[in-house]
């Protein structure tokens, strides 16, 4: 198995975190306001990673302490006009325009670093885009302030895995992974004292939403995806996320009996045969293909 298939099949377990992460989300958020949910999220995810690897601050530099800081703020602003624009809009159109980061990945990617988009991740990419539409949209998309401010959120959403990939390869992966989680955590704090009134939750069953996603969803989820995308395009990256709604439809299914459409499983489908197809070097299938007629 090759370093780049184990780091997208760890991506893979990422997604399938946040897959889960949903239906956690929106029972913590019942008892939160949206900054103050993300502010004790994700501090607690980075006091948790910090204390776990307390050992490699010893050797911490400036390099990636910029860098998390960077990585950080992007991964932020993705969350932050995500929310506001939430407020304006559907879940589906919503899920739907994020879900564009996945276009805007090669794109971005490709004018940045001047680099060609390959044959397999255009492929992919076209079908989970098409898959991901069929999945969260119910045949009625109409834009309004809302979706654009989710657009914007879509940039930084995809601006934040090119950088992770950019960063990675120069500083302390991991380290890294724990900066950004903090980074996060401090600006939604400073969020929620100017625009909520945050409260500390009393509630077992909040905090055992918010540990669950502050160890799985937050600190592992993107602490393993620093380290993964030192063996992984960006591209492959953000193809794999498409899967995220699909895991999520699987475990509302098992946790609450929600039911997809045939429209959205075939939409799923495509997913992840997009995620499949990028795992696969077209080029050489048809060039053995063609060998025998040659």
């Amino acid at each position: 198995m090759t370093k780049q298939l184990k780091a997208d099949l760890a991506l893979l377990l990422v997604t399938l975190g946040w897959g889960a992460s949903f239906i956690l989300t929106k029972n913590a958020l019942s008892d939160l306001s949206t900054f103050n949910f993300l502010a004790i999220r994700f501090l607690l995810a980075f006091f948790l990673a910090a204390i776990v690897f307390a050992k490699r601050f010893k050797h911490i530099d400036k390099t990636t302490v910029f860098s998390g800081v960077v990585i950080g703020s992007i991964l932020f602003t993705g969350y932050a006009f995500q929310t506001v624009g939430l407020n304006f809009t559907s879940v589906s159109n919503s899920a739907f325009i994020t879900g564009f980061s996945v276009i805007l990945v090669p794109i971005l990617s490709a004018l940045m670093f001047k680099k060609k988009i390959e044959l397999n991740a255009f492929t992919g990419t076209v079908l989970a885009i098409v898959g991901l539409s069929l999945l969260t949209l119910n045949g009625k998309f109409a834009l309004g302030i809302g979706d654009l401010l989710t657009f914007v959120s879509t940039f930084a959403f995809a601006m934040h895995i090119i950088t992770v990939g950019l960063y990675t390869h120069k500083s302390d992966s991991i380290l890294l992974g724990v900066i950004q989680i903090g980074v996060v955590g401090f600006w939604s704090l400073i969020a929620t004292f100017i625009f909520e009134t945050p409260i500390i939750p009393t509630g077992s069953g909040t905090w055992f939403n918010l540990i669950i996603l502050a160890v799985i969803c937050t600190s592992g989820a993107f602490i393993v995806q620093s380290v993964a995308q030192q063996y992984t395009s960006a591209t492959h990256t953000a193809i794999i996320y498409t899967g995220e709604p699909v895991f999520a439809a699987i475990f509302a299914y098992f946790m609450i009996g929600e039911i997809l459409s045939p429209r959205g499983m075939f939409g799923a489908v495509l997913i992840i045969v997009g995620m499949l197809v990028a795992e696969l070097d077209l080029k050489a299938l048809f060039k053995k293909k063609a060998e025998p007629y040659s």
